[in-house]
C-alpha cells in the first residue's frame, strides 16, 4: 500500500521548489560579493555561480568573523582564512579540496604563502 497518491508530481514539485531555492541562493551570494566589492574588481572569476561550492579566501581573522555570520543564511559559501592573502579571493571549493587532499597542516601552510591569494614576502 502506497501513502502517496502521485509521487511523480511530488517529485516535479519538489525538484521547481529546489530550483526557485537555488536561484533565491544565487542572488544571495551576487548580493553578497556586491557588498564586499568583489563583483567590480577584475582578479574575481566572473563564473563564480557555476561553482557548487564558493571558497573565500579572506586574509586576516577579523574579517573572516565579520564576514562569517553569512555563511549560515547563505548556501554553498566555505571559508579560509589566510594570512598571507593581501585581500579577499574567490576560488573554486572542489579545486580546493583536489589540491590539498592528503597533505599535512605545514604543506597547506606552506602552500598558502605563493597561492590561493598569498604573496610571496619581499625583504629589502
Amino acid at each position: 500500500m502506497t501513502v502517496i497518491k502521485n509521487e511523480t508530481r511530488l517529485h516535479s514539485t519538489l525538484k521547481s521548489v529546489d530550483q526557485q531555492i537555488d536561484k533565491l541562493n544565487d542572488q544571495k551570494i551576487v548580493a553578497f560579493f556586491e557588498s564586499l566589492g568583489l563583483t567590480e574588481r577584475n582578479d574575481v572569476p566572473k563564473d563564480f555561480l557555476k561553482w557548487e561550492t564558493i571558497l573565500i579566501i579572506v586574509p586576516n581573522r577579523q574579517i573572516s568573523n565579520e564576514i562569517k555570520q553569512y555563511k549560515f543564511s547563505i548556501s554553498r559559501l566555505f571559508f579560509v582564512t589566510n594570512p598571507y592573502a593581501d585581500k579577499i579571493h574567490l576560488y573554486d571549493f572542489k579545486e580546493w579540496k583536489n589540491v590539498t587532499r592528503n597533505k599535512t597542516q605545514f604543506q597547506i601552510r606552506e602552500m598558502l604563502k605563493t597561492s590561493y591569494g598569498g604573496v610571496k614576502k619581499i625583504v629589502n
